[in-house]
């Protein structure tokens, strides 16, 4: 879904990534590559297949927009090393000429060389006007509208009679905005979401404005 947040062209998509087109960006945030590998060493199942297939849908995405640079809103890697890193490393390494840059959020832990070392350029923030990319919304946004992850938004839809869904979603307020959680393994929470604030739905093909 094409969409203009302060006179720049952003593109949503159901895969939960963000395109900027004048800056030719790919945004997405907490995929937490290494999660399962985490839960897996401390013995409990589950699949292996699960960060590969988050890897195959973000390749496809580059693949199709072509981005100059993919901005990581933190979370990328989850906690310690283990074998999943090589994951993602093998992945990077596709897309060698691409710039990546992560913003680091509360689980990227490892030691800045590692990440270097896979082609990632890491920072705390990252101001490009009109925008603040932040991993966490900032209380003070200074002179920006800040675009951050961690929360992993969602919204519950409540049917007519008791039937409801919580789906993932895009949420636009006043000074800053929140992306969902590319990770299928990450969970969801639930926000509030004022008459002011905009928000897309993420539906399993489509992306969804919904009604104040």
């Amino acid at each position: 879904m094409k969409w203009e947040l302060l006179g720049q062209e952003i593109i949503l998509f159901p895969q939960k990534a963000m395109y900027w087109a004048e800056e030719r960006a790919l945004i997405v945030a907490d995929l937490h590559i290494g999660k399962v590998g985490h839960f897996r060493k401390a013995g409990i199942a589950i699949p292996k297949l699960l960060e590969q297939e988050d890897l195959a849908v973000l390749s496809d995405l580059v693949n199709l927009v072509k981005p100059e640079k993919i901005i990581f809103l933190g979370d990328l890697f989850h906690s310690d090393i283990n074998n999943d890193w090589d994951w993602l490393k093998l992945w990077c390494e596709l897309f060698s000429s691409t710039e990546m840059i992560l913003v680091r959020g509360n689980h990227d832990i490892l030691h800045d060389k590692y990440y270097r070392e896979a082609g990632f350029t890491v920072c705390e923030s990252l101001h490009l006007s009109p925008y603040i990319f932040s991993h966490e919304p900032l209380e003070k946004s200074g002179n920006g509208y800040v675009i951050s992850g961690h929360i992993h938004p969602a919204v519950r839809l409540r049917g007519k009679g008791r039937q409801s869904l919580i789906l993932p979603c895009f949420h636009f307020g006043e000074k800053q905005a929140v992306l969902p959680a590319f990770g299928r393994f990450t969970g969801n929470c639930c926000i509030a979401v004022n008459q002011a604030d905009i928000t897309f739905v993420v539906m399993k093909d489509k992306i969804m404005m919904l009604s104040s």
